[in-house]
């Protein structure tokens, strides 16, 4: 069993919610306080923390033996000399699937039906057919990325009659909602056949500017980019180019390069991109928030008890 003085926590709870982590841990002295409340005395003393904690306070604690994140994201906490030396680092990965499938979902049905040309024209008063749509029945969808939101979008895609084609990191067995599985090093090879292309990787090393210049043109003529991972997987400057040459029909973006996306950026005046400030994956949904405290309080369990935890994250590949 695992000793533990004070835990705190900066996720905004509710009294149930206080009384599953104190059932958790129940030797342990708990601190529910807002980000805005904490101060850099209330770090120095405590062991554990469960919630996304800003880096500039992270140096004050000093003994802090576990921390436990609110976010599936873990880039900006993997940085050598941010956590103390032996933190365990885990995310929430598993809460956001649910949410964030259903964004992708219906950003892409925007996109297919026009609906983002609608909108506009409702704004000016204007009665116009938009013309063809397209249907994901029969759609090629090549999803990058087959964790938990990867897969949950695969799933509905599939369930939709869409065909998917999964690519990821490290070879694993193929999940039945996906057609064809492939590396990462195949993605060369399969951009031209995809109608879809729908991004749900993390910000490392490996995915910076994954979709460069040369492999947005690559791209099937007329496909369409979603993009709900990070902002730094896409070549910003590229992909505007390919959306106003008209080689690419549209894009969803839930997260931008540079972000927050400045307001003279040209990105913001093109009719076939739609975005969003990064809010997909946030606790819009209740149920996403209800997850992360179910996440996080089998992890203080398991602390306390000394078995394994779920959701470490590995610093060197940063998820």
């Amino acid at each position: 069993m695992a000793g533990i003085n004070k835990v705190l926590v900066l996720l905004p709870t509710t009294e149930e919610h206080k009384r599953l982590f104190r059932n958790a841990a129940p030797s342990a002295e708990f601190i529910f306080i807002s980000q805005s409340e904490l101060k850099k005395e209330i770090m120095e003393n405590v062991d554990v923390i469960i919630g996304n904690p800003p880096i500039n306070l992270l140096k004050e604690a000093k003994g802090l033996k576990w921390l436990q994140l609110g976010s599936a994201g873990a880039d900006k906490y993997v940085n050598e000399g941010i956590l103390p030396p032996g933190t365990i680092l885990t995310n929430s990965s598993g809460a956001y699937g649910l949410a964030v499938a259903e964004y992708m979902l219906a950003v892409l049905f925007e996109l297919f039906y026009n609906l983002h040309l609608y909108r506009d024209n409702q704004n000016h008063g204007l009665w116009k057919d938009e013309g063809n749509v397209r249907s994901i029945h029969n759609c090629v969808v090549l999803i990058a990325g087959l964790g938990d939101i990867g897969g949950e979008f695969a799933k509905r895609i599939k369930a939709l009659g869409g065909y998917t084609i999964g690519v990821r990191r490290t070879k694993r067995s193929k999940p039945d909602f996906i057609d064809e599985l492939y590396l990462t090093d195949q993605l060369d090879t399969l951009l031209p056949r995809a109608d879809v292309v729908a991004i749900t990787l993390p910000g490392t090393r490996e995915t910076y500017r994954l979709f460069s210049a040369e492999r947005l043109k690559k791209m099937k003529q007329g496909a369409v980019i979603i993009n709900t991972g990070r902002g730094t997987t896409i070549d910003t400057d590229a992909l505007c180019d390919c959306l106003e040459s008209g080689h690419l029909a549209g894009a969803a973006l839930d997260v931008t390069d540079p972000e927050p996306l400045p307001a003279e950026h040209r990105l913001w005046k093109m009719k076939n991109a739609i975005i969003t400030p990064h809010i997909a994956g946030g606790i819009h949904l209740p149920e996403t928030f209800e997850r992360i405290i179910r996440i996080s309080v089998e992890n203080l369990r398991r602390y306390t008890m000394g078995e394994d935890l779920i959701n470490i994250v590995n610093p060197v590949l940063g998820y």
